[in-house]
């Protein structure tokens, strides 16, 4: 038996606000005021650190999203300073939202720890950076959040073993996710939940999933799946000039999202009684009773 928790969904801001903090405050704006979200999430990373000389200084490998003469003008552009990291921190919170960010490697790690948010997200493409995971377990206290794309269930294990070792499983939160934008339904893989659920779920806080594809009736069958947190990509715009916009959801979309998985929530339940007192009134006057 399925012991189904409140779901908890987060819009992914990422990117999304074209380096442009007005936009961001808007995207927090609307997502908590006509979306109803429980948080948004941004994204932090130290270019510089993250990327090869090579690779900082090469074309976008898509030029019409780009937004500099080079992948690293481009990240640098879209990049938010640790102040206003706090300045969107403090403006959630003023709207009754949590905030949160993911961290692509260590300085933007400790940047972000150092804002004491309610969680921390670990991407798929850094749930590798064992020396950036033990130091947010050792010096962070809040939740971690860690999606599994593109990785092996080896490397799954590996991730959880390190948090057991530092007394962390119980701040952890694992994600069922698909790296692609977007993906198709044929590999959103929503079974492997029950993968995560059987293999990891008394042992880590919350089973969550990560959604990149189109539509939001996957994101119910992963809720009756299990996971209870639910993320997904979110802009105001799907035509706007960027990578993620496309795979993203767009305000009406989301507010759809959290009102149907509420009501999944509440949906999921046994009758109390045989006939329910909303029955009794229907019984009564329809049901055959000259046998």
């Amino acid at each position: 038996m399925i012991n189904y928790k409140k779901p908890y969904v987060i819009a992914e801001i990422g990117c999304n606000h074209k380096g442009d903090m007005e936009i961001a405050k808007e995207l927090i704006k609307v997502a908590k005021i006509f979306c109803n979200v429980d948080a948004v999430k941004f994204q932090k990373r130290h270019n510089k650190e993250l990327l090869t000389e090579a690779q900082y200084n090469a074309p976008h490998p898509n030029p019409v999203n780009s937004y500099g003469d080079t992948y690293g003008a481009h990240r640098e552009f879209l990049e938010f300073d640790v102040n206003q990291h706090q300045e969107l921190k403090d403006y959630c919170e003023a709207m009754g939202l949590d905030y949160s960010t993911s961290v692509w490697d260590l300085t933007s790690a400790k940047d972000i720890a150092g804002l004491q948010p309610k969680f921390i997200k670990i991407p798929s493409a850094c749930n590798n950076n064992m020396k950036m995971l033990t130091w947010l377990c050792e010096h962070y206290e809040g939740e971690l959040h860690i999606s599994t794309g593109m990785t092996t269930k080896d490397e799954i294990d590996d991730l959880v073993s390190l948090f057991k070792t530092h007394n962390r499983a119980k701040d952890l939160v694992l994600y069922n996710c698909t790296s692609g934008y977007p993906v198709p339904f044929k590999d959103v893989c929503l079974l492997d939940i029950n993968i995560l659920k059987e293999k990891y779920g008394a042992e880590v806080k919350h089973i969550g999933f990560s959604g990149h594809h189109l539509g939001i009736a996957v994101d119910m069958a992963a809720y009756t799946l299990g996971a209870n947190v639910i993320e997904r990509h979110y802009t105001l715009d799907r035509t706007w000039k960027g990578t993620d916009h496309a795979a993203s959801l767009e305000p009406a979309g989301l507010r759809k999202l959290s009102r149907d998985l509420k009501a999944v929530y509440e949906s999921l339940t046994y009758k109390i009684q045989d006939i329910l007192p909303i029955e009794q009134v229907q019984r009564d006057k329809l049901k055959n009773k000259k046998g």
